[in-house]
């Protein structure tokens, strides 16, 4: 099951945009993805996690990357289980390091 609140994030927040749009238009997108990212209640679905894990862009855009990831990792299961292209999105080897770590704990 996804919640409205997840599929209302998705719509507008994916990817994140990257940390260099100075546009007026790229700071009120920030602030609706920002509120949209801040109202999904912790913890999501596995489902929810698999389709929040498509929304990472390149950088933190402005912390909201890191807020994503704490979101994402609180799943019941880890979405990035085994290791990623070199090429992949620089979040999604972050949380396969993170899984690695885990296991390694």
């Amino acid at each position: 099951m996804i919640r409205d609140q997840v599929r209302d994030f998705v719509r507008l927040g994916c990817p994140l945009p990257s940390e260099q749009d100075n546009s007026e238009e790229g700071d009120e997108a920030f602030d609706a993805m920002e509120r949209a990212l801040h109202a999904i209640e912790k913890p999501v679905t596995s489902e929810e996690a698999e389709l929040l894990v498509t929304c990472f862009g390149e950088d933190d855009c402005f912390g909201l990357a890191w807020t994503l990831l704490h979101l994402v990792e609180s799943a019941p299961s880890p979405v990035v289980t085994s290791a990623p292209p070199a090429d992949a999105n620089v979040w999604i080897q972050r949380m396969w390091a993170r899984y690695q770590n885990s296991l390694a704990g």
